[in-house]
């Protein structure tokens, strides 16, 4: 079990847009995590050291080509989706996130490229955009995501990128009757 008492605790963070050294603070900040993930537009080469042991994906300003377009992955028994975003139209619609994320089974898909630092439970898979570590839209501040599991429970934290807590979400799943399915 981890601090907070979550059994999964994942860092993820997006459109860093060649900020390095940015990765590294937030990465430092953050010692007892599971896995960290980037969303894409890290603008950096895909063996870059301070993305080094990071799930990553390519954005639409990621020139490396070595960088997937999306990942799916397993963690702590959860299946997890990884996308930039501009492939999947997300500046206009959350739809095709949302219809790609059942194809693959995913319980939580993580996006950026729109740079909207927001989470949201749908269908019982939760979205999670960590917004930009380098120019922020909505809100004034730079801003990554620590996303939480626990037993049926996901939770949800959004920082800014000197590590300052700006909310934090729950997210319940709901208890499913296998019978009525």
């Amino acid at each position: 079990m981890l601090e907070g008492g979550w059994v999964l605790k994942l860092l993820v963070m997006s459109d860093t847009h060649g900020d390095a050294e940015v990765i590294k603070r937030v990465r430092d900040q953050h010692q007892n995590i599971d896995a960290i993930i980037h969303c894409g537009d890290s603008e950096l080469p895909y063996d870059h050291p301070y993305l080094e042991n990071i799930i990553k994906v390519r954005g639409n300003c990621d020139r490396d080509t070595r960088f997937p377009d999306e990942q799916v992955f397993e963690i702590g028994g959860l299946t997890v989706f990884v996308a930039h975003g501009h492939l999947l139209n997300v500046k206009s619609t959350t739809m095709n996130l949302y219809y790609r994320s059942k194809e693959v089974g995913a319980d939580v898909a993580f996006f950026g490229h729109s740079h909207l630092l927001g989470a949201e439970l749908v269908d019982q898979i939760l979205f999670v955009n960590p917004g930009s570590l380098l120019k922020p839209r909505g809100i004034p501040d730079k801003s990554y995501a620590v996303v939480g599991f626990e037993s049926s429970k996901w939770t949800v934290t959004g920082y800014t990128d000197k590590g300052k807590e700006l909310f934090t979400k729950v997210f319940e799943l709901e208890k499913i009757n296998k019978k009525n399915q």
